[in-house]
This record gives structure tokens, sequence and C-alpha cells, in this order.
């Protein structure tokens, strides 16, 4: 077992070719432990998204390699990737995708259903985890029926649901308001220091202040990392 929980081996990803190459990433390494919470932040088009989206094994580096607890993505094919993702990685989307014909509690319940999990069994850990994110109330409305907000924390629990050890997420609180937002970064805070490893991409610097480090991507390559304030820092950052 790797001790790190993902890690990005010198890692690139070239978009086209010709006059309409776009280098999304280049040559980037970084690393996770778990029980560590790691924020990479860059202006748009940095790559942020496109290192993500690695991580996830949504996508395969054109170059270099990508290692989720000392397993090298590269190596896995369909079904490997898609098991990994439902038993280890949790992914909040920008766009959410949640799915409109199953209600927040299915949505967030299905990566367990298709993970073998018995369905009363999935629905209690579906519960469990809408309660984290503070929208257990809205467990049998369909997404259509609830806000911006609260798709966005039904999101944010099927990311957090059941024994992931990985989680990825993109701009998570995006649609928030400051306080909700605040408190959802507290969950997953709560997740990485119970042993789970996240990478967080933000553009909020009172956000990137709950991680461990922070990493600073421009035109695809790491420029800058530095260590995330201590925690009274932190609390100024929320106060």
């Amino acid at each position: 077992m790797s001790e790190y929980a993902i890690e990005l081996r010198d890692v690139s990803r070239v978009h086209g070719s010709g006059e309409t190459t776009v280098h999304a990433l280049r040559g980037v390494s970084l690393s996770v432990a778990p029980g560590t919470l790691l924020a990479v932040m860059g202006p748009s088009g940095s790559g942020k998204s496109t290192l993500l989206q690695l991580a996830g094994g949504l996508d395969r580096p054109s170059e270099g390699s990508v290692h989720v607890e000392g397993v090298a993505l590269g190596e896995l094919g369909r079904a490997g990737l898609a098991q990994l993702r439902r038993r280890g990685i949790g992914y909040v989307f920008q766009d959410l995708n949640l799915i409109p014909a199953l209600t927040a509690a299915e949505n967030v319940a299905l990566p367990r259903e298709l993970d073998g999990v018995r369905a009363r069994q999935a629905r209690a850990e579906a519960l469990t985890a809408l309660r984290e994110v503070d929208v257990e109330n809205v467990a049998d409305r369909f997404p259509d029926e609830m806000s911006g907000g609260q798709q966005q924390r039904v999101a944010i629990a099927r990311a957090l649901v059941g024994p992931r050890r990985l989680l990825l997420a993109d701009e998570p609180t995006g649609a928030l308001d400051s306080y909700t937002g605040e408190s959802v970064l507290g969950v997953i805070r709560a997740r990485c220091d119970a042993g789970a490893a996240g990478l967080l991409v933000t553009h909020e610097a009172r956000h990137a202040a709950w991680a461990d480090r922070i990493v600073f991507l421009r035109d695809g390559q790491v420029v800058d990392e530095t260590v995330s304030p201590a925690p009274d820092s932190l609390l100024e950052v929320q106060s």
C-alpha cells in the first residue's frame, strides 16, 4: 500500500494537435497523504479542473502517471476504473451531475447500490451523508424541486457517502452562501481529519485556508506551494 492516497508523477495533458494544441498540464507532480487536504488554486485556464479529472480517472494523461493508493490508473480498464470510483473516490463536479429522475437520497445511494450494497443499507448511508451536509429534509425531493444550494449539498453528500478514501471537489461551494459554504468545507475537513485524503479546487483564498497545503497552478504548471495558515489564522478567516 502506498503512503499516498493520490499521486501524480510528471503528468502532462495535451489536447488537439498542430496550431490547435493546448497544453492543459505540463509536468505536474504532487501527492496527497491520507488525513490531508490539498487545495489547488490558479486563474481560469490554469489546468485546475484537468488535474482533478486526471486524479479521478475521468481522463488519462498524455504523459506521466496517476496513482490512487499505489494503483496506476493507466493500468486499469474501464471496469476497474468504475469500481475504483464507486468504492474509493468521491467526486463533486462543478455542474453537479445529479440524475433528474432520482430523489436526493436515491442520487446519494446510487454509487453504493452499484457497488452491491443492499438498497436499505445504501439508503441509510445516504441519509447519514445528507445529514452531514444539513439537507436530510430534501431526501425525497427530486433535483428540480430543490434550490441550487440544496442540489450542491446533495452532490457533496454523494461524494461523502460510504467509506470513500479520496475526495475530489471542483469549486464545491459555488452555489452556496458563505455560511453554508463554510459548513460544507468543515464537513470535508472533518472527513480528511478522520483519515481520508482531499483535493479541493477553489479560487477563494478563505476556502483554501481549510487545507493543509495549497498548490498554485499557472499555464498548466505548478508555480508555487505553501503550507496553509495555522488553525488560529483559519478562525480569523471564518470570522
